[in-house]
């Protein structure tokens, strides 16, 4: 009989919502970062809508005790992904407790364990929460949270919602944080690390609260330099106030993505906190305004599946397009719109999958499904559009959405053809680049770029005077960038006008587009590149001090001399290759062991994923490979940042072709911790 009940029960677990509604939850965790272990008590509080023998909690490799429902002890069933409750439901309200732990092998992330410099984070998108706190992997299953979390005095603890009580105990706090309102698990957050905060309001009120690790204090501003006007822009635009009582916005180490919206707390990565000079390569603004955009499109409301992706991904990145018109304006805003329908266009050649199916990729999750909305907007009038959005998001505040719900309100506005709209923009792998192009073309620079991009096969002699007179005019950078990228592959005596007036515009981004195109420098152009040295962009300065660097073998003394003291970005981007270069001029250094030491050390554990692939890929290129940089490469294999772990794998089967360097992995193989050892036999197999 128990088998026949848990097959039953496996047959409607795909539609518990419709038999049972969880309504809240309240979590009291404690953490034991040393063994990466979380202890918790849960209580849930649902409805059961229709009678059910079981009902499920997604958990995964999690362990149960004290399982009870209305205070009796339950019947449960622990499958290793799932908490199942057994009993003969009937119709009306349940409570739920039990007690659990998890050593989650995802989703809650552990970074700088052996150093007192702890950061404990989740990502639950993608992911699943259930892998560290027992709720729903069907984000149609909404809950209002409620998580207190216990941990060390000296760290900043941050859930959802507003924070109702701290107690410290000893040594320990206690932080609590209740919501008012219900949300897909996925949108769980929880964050732990040394942090300074800095308060603000919106105009509308809310609070804002922006975290900054005490070491980055000085990049705050840079960092959060648009965030309040961005949040007022936003509320303004869509019409409805901002859903949640507070938002946070916290950047930490080792982050899987650029950011992450959880409800009332985005988290981002440390890649966007930048200081004055590394804003123009590297600024958080999209990033910041894409995930506040999602507290309405993602969080507010949900789409119901992942068909439906791009109700979430599409309007968070319009919203952050039309954000960043506000701040940079409307050139800008459409030079970024042709950019997309470039890259559309391009992938749709190999791309055969529509904006309306699960396995879309990203670009066409987020950047098409941004122009099908600009093109609506465009279509119907933003009168129509933002009555439409005003109504789309009151009608269905707290629950799952689909296409079909947002072209409801649409129809109420407008009589636009939303067939064919959809077949077009939703359906149809093509980009439809003549209606692009045709709204673009409003755009007077957008005009003028067409026109370039119409010449790119034309002689540069017959488009020369156009070129010129296009560069000298006040037009937007991007136009000029265009005409740059043309002349990479044109004769220098050709284009060296060109290049000087580029060079002399003062932009940074276009002398960046300049500093990449011109990999083979002229000596007679080298003391006007060399002022690329001194551009306030650290991408900029990396590029040109390489160029030069490898142009330029009798200045190499100068170059370095002068660069020896820059850091870059977070990452040292400019460190680490100053290193590299100092290490590969002859008889620069009169102590290169030091040179190669920091540089080795840039690669190690304490510093995050990005810095130690910086510094791997310049000891690699460079062939300073010792026993520490093998044993960096395997460490790299087991991070939980699948670019940088496949990084470490590839270069390892790389240099597995190298018979001594093959040695080397096998000498070492020894001294790795288990997790390590598995990965390097793996590739030693292959």
């Amino acid at each position: 009989m128990k088998y026949i009940l848990l097959f039953a029960s496996t047959f409607i677990f795909a539609q518990q919502t419709q038999y049972v509604d969880f309504k809240s939850v309240s979590g009291q965790l404690n953490i034991v970062d040393s063994q990466k272990i979380v202890y918790g008590k849960v209580d849930y509080d649902f409805e059961v809508l229709q009678p059910i023998d079981t009902i499920k909690i997604d958990a995964k490799n999690m362990q149960f005790s004290d399982v009870r429902i209305d205070g009796k002890e339950a019947v449960f069933v622990n499958t290793g992904k799932e908490l199942q409750i057994i009993n003969h439901f009937q119709k009306g309200n349940n409570h739920l407790t039990f007690s659990y732990n998890a050593k989650p092998k995802q989703a809650l992330y552990f970074v700088n364990i052996e150093n007192d410099d702890i950061q404990i984070w989740t990502q639950g998108q993608g992911r699943y929460t259930s892998n560290w706190f027992p709720s729903f992997d069907d984000v149609n299953e909404k809950v209002i949270f409620n998580l207190g979390v216990t941990y060390k005095k000296e760290y900043q603890v941050v859930s959802n919602g507003i924070l109702k009580k701290k107690t410290e105990n000893g040594d320990q706090v206690h932080w609590q944080y209740e919501m008012e309102n219900p949300m897909s698990s996925y949108l769980l957050v929880l964050s732990i690390g040394k942090f300074d905060k800095k308060d603000f309001k919106s105009k509308s009120k809310i609070p804002l609260e922006y975290y900054i690790e005490n070491k980055d204090l000085a990049s705050f501003e840079p960092t959060y330099r648009y965030s309040k006007r961005i949040f007022d822009f936003l509320e303004k635009e869509i019409g409805v106030k901002y859903p949640w009582k507070i938002f946070r916005q916290i950047p930490v180490r080792d982050f899987l993505y650029g950011g992450m919206e959880n409800t009332t707390t985005t988290l981002f990565t440390t890649r966007y906190v930048v200081d004055n000079i590394g804003f123009p390569d590297r600024n958080y603004t999209n990033v910041d305004a894409h995930e506040l955009a999602h507290h309405w499109f993602g969080d507010l409301i949900t789409a119901e599946s992942s068909t439906h992706h791009w109700l979430q991904e599409g309007f968070a990145t319009y919203y952050a397009l039309l954000a960043e018109r506000e701040i940079f304006g409307d050139d800008y805003f459409y030079a970024k719109l042709y950019n997309t329908a470039q890259q559309i266009k391009f992938a749709s050649r190999t791309d055969t999958i529509p904006v309306l199916n699960a396995k879309a990729s990203s670009l066409t999750f987020y950047e098409k499904g941004a122009w099908a909305l600009f093109v609506l907007h465009e279509s119907i009038g933003d009168k129509a559009f933002k009555k439409a959005i005003k109504s789309y998001l009151n009608k269905y505040a707290f629950k799952n959405v689909n296409t079909q719900n947002f072209f409801d309100e649409i129809k109420k506005v407008s009589d636009f053809d939303l067939v064919q709209f959809q077949k077009t923009w939703l359906e149809s792998t093509a980009f439809d680049t003549p209606a692009a192009n045709a709204i673009l073309s409003k755009n007077k620079a957008i005009k003028v770029r067409l026109e370039i991009d119409k010449l790119k096969k034309t002689p540069l002699n017959e488009k020369l005077d156009f070129f010129t007179k296009t560069m000298d005019s006040d037009i937007h950078y991007s136009v000029k960038e265009a005409i740059v990228s043309q002349l990479e592959t044109e004769k220098y005596e050709n284009k060296k006008e060109l290049l000087l007036k580029a060079m002399h515009q003062n932009n940074v981004q276009l002398r960046q587009t300049l500093a990449e195109t011109l990999s083979k420098i002229p000596e007679d152009f080298r003391t006007e590149y060399e002022t690329l040295l001194d551009d306030r962009s650290y991408q900029t300065q990396e590029i040109a001090l390489f160029y030069l660097w490898k142009n330029f073998p009798e200045h190499r003394t100068e170059y370095l001399d002068k660069s020896k003291s820059w850091i870059g970005f977070n990452d040292y981007n400019l460190r680490t290759l100053w290193l590299s270069l100092a290490l590969s001029t002859p008889n620069y250094s009169s102590n290169p062991e030091e040179l190669v030491n920091e540089l080795v050390s840039f690669s190690t554990t304490k510093y995050e994923a990005t810095t130690r692939q910086n510094a791997l890929e310049k000891l690699i290129v460079f062939k300073f490979i010792n026993d520490d940089v093998l044993t960096s490469l395997v460490n790299a294999t087991t991070h939980h940042m699948w670019q940088f772990s496949k990084f470490g794998r590839d270069s390892i089967r790389s240099l597995l072709k190298n018979s001594e360097i093959r040695a080397s992995f096998n000498r070492i193989l020894p001294n790795l911790n288990p997790d390590e050892q598995f990965q390097l036999n793996r590739l030693l197999k292959e």
